[in-house]
């Protein structure tokens, strides 16, 4: 029997717009079909990509893609990583390319967006001034807030919990649960006020159920992140939980819950100095979080955010203010925590010592130690520090924008022109620390490449250092982290020598964000000896 013409005809040309869709457009005729392709289908699917990204194996094979095919690489059809700094992150985040939904997808809090997750650059650009001067160096460093907050979280509580696990040297410390529960303290008290703040150094059950909780639903991100149209059709017909337990919502919910009540505690105890006409202790004072609410109140020109019978804030208010607390709190302490665990891992295998004396020493000559501008100031530190956040990034993953028309992208001898709008590019940090050009030996632990640099060296490794990003969207809490991790460094080598209990190594997971964990599953266990 005769197929009938016109039929056939239209199902021909069918198969000859989807063979030029999806086949002939993106190998030869788009203007991303001259990048060299990470995988043979990522000119055609992103299944190659995704099905990476899906297993936490997107860094290690991004970063190997990279080590192939030189500075860009092609992932998916819509999809390009890069790796350099000149036509690459310079271009791109500080030529300030738009962020997409990825972020909105999964940073979003009480259904309220913070700075992190904004697409635009110039809402974001507007509430990061409310912040920015609240979280400058010169502002730390003569913060009486954080001189308070130091004293009674490092040498009241830290101190003591270390010396109370280590019991004497006998008993093996989880360094990764200690490390969380004080930058969690101590980011959340800068915010919230020290009295408003987690305690979690003091509650060691409630931290250690906090950070597991924490962490674990971290490996769900995947599917609302970058699958989130399934996801969403799979809650709309009560499946979502094939995708994501259920347990991870109510995670998130109580995540929620606990911040907004110290955005409430710390809303109270504004109200009280409102009253009263006293601030009280320095470290009790909302520093943060009364930044931005008075910013908002300002930006508002009218007391109609206040409801004037209760003297709280109105619910939108109240949410937006929370959203943004909730992503500095902990954005500051999992990002610290982590870079401090694997400070710890470097600084206490025996190939290391040498560096471990030499910093227990430059400790040791230091007068008073919460002295911020003196501690910054160490040289043994600061290479120390430096060099653990170049091989152990917090962040060593994707942080992808979105292109504008017509860009150049690439590194010189290796650019693409007239690249279309609407690309997603990205960069990270675990490839851009591991240039061999910039740094020699770059899977090493070396401190000593930031001490004997040349003004030269030292200018390209910063310009190639990438833990805080860079650009207008760079983290505004870096200040912070580095105060509070050499804080935390110097309260404890000044202190004790830590050594690895067993070394079977610690792996990172390759996702977004670096999970350090042993190959037996525990954290890091260190045997700790006081120095005095």
């Amino acid at each position: 029997m005769a197929v009938p013409i016109i039929p056939a005809v239209a199902l021909g040309l069918l198969i000859c717009l989807a063979a030029y869709r999806f086949i002939i457009y993106p190998a030869y005729l788009s203007p991303l079909s001259k990048i060299p392709p990470a995988h043979w289908s990522a000119p055609f699917s992103s299944l190659w990509i995704l099905y990476h990204r899906s297993r936490e194996e997107e860094t290690p094979t991004v970063h190997a893609a990279h080590q192939r095919l030189g500075p860009i690489v092609l992932l998916a059809p819509n999809d390009i990583s890069i790796n350099s700094v000149d036509g690459g992150i310079r271009n791109v985040y500080a030529g300030g390319h738009a962020k997409g939904d990825w972020y909105r997808n999964v940073f979003s809090n009480y259904g309220v967006m913070p700075m992190f997750a904004m697409p635009e650059n110039g809402v974001h650009s507007k509430r990061k001034r409310m912040l920015s001067n609240i979280y400058a160096k010169s502002t730390l460093q003569g913060s009486a807030a954080l001189d308070g907050i130091s004293k009674a979280l490092l040498e009241d509580l830290l101190i003591p919990r270390v010396r109370e696990l280590s019991k004497g040297g006998a008993a093996a410390v989880e360094f990764y649960d200690v490390f969380a529960a004080v930058t969690h303290d101590f980011v959340s008290a800068y915010i919230f006020g020290l009295k408003n703040g987690s305690h979690l150094l003091q509650q060691p059950d409630m931290n250690q159920k906090f950070f597991r909780d924490y962490k674990a639903r971290q490996r769900f991100q995947f599917w609302p992140q970058d699958l989130p149209g399934l996801t969403a059709f799979l809650k709309t017909i009560g499946l979502k939980w094939l995708l994501v337990p259920k347990w991870v919502d109510k995670a998130n919910a109580d995540i929620e819950a606990w911040i907004l009540k110290m955005g409430d505690d710390a809303e109270a105890t504004l109200n009280q100095i409102t009253e009263e006409q006293e601030k009280g202790k320095p470290e009790d004072y909302p520093t943060v979080y009364a930044q931005l609410r008075n910013a908002l109140l300002k930006e508002s020109s009218t007391k109609s955010d206040l409801d004037l019978t209760t003297g709280q804030l109105v619910q939108q208010q109240r949410l937006e203010t929370a959203s943004e607390m909730l992503d500095h709190t902990l954005a500051g302490f999992d990002t610290s925590s982590i870079t401090l665990t694997f400070f710890a891992w470097e600084l206490s295998r025996p190939e290391n010592r040498q560096w471990q004396d030499k910093l227990c020493e430059e400790l040791s000559t230091l007068p008073d130690k919460r002295d911020a501008k003196a501690v910054d100031a160490l040289p043994i530190l600061q290479a120390t520090l430096m060099e653990t956040l170049r091989l152990h990034a917090a962040i060593p993953g994707n942080q992808p924008r979105v292109t504008p028309p017509a860009v150049t992208l690439g590194a010189p001898g290796h650019s693409f022109s007239d690249l279309p709008a609407g690309v997603r590019v990205q960069a990270q940090a675990w490839s851009l620390h591991r240039d061999p050009d910039v740094f020699p030996e770059p899977e090493a632990w070396l401190p000593s490449r930031w001490l004997d640099a040349t003004e030269a060296q030292h200018k390209e490794m910063s310009r190639w250092f990438w833990a805080f990003g860079s650009g207008g969207r760079m983290c505004v809490g870096s200040n912070l982290a580095m105060y509070d991790m050499k804080a935390i460094i110097s309260a404890i080598w000044s202190t004790f020598r830590t050594e690895v209990v067993f070394d079977e190594g610690m792996v990172h997971r390759g996702g977004y964000v670096a999970e350090p964990i042993g190959k037996e599953g525990k954290y890091l266990l260190l045997k700790v000896h006081e120095l005095w």
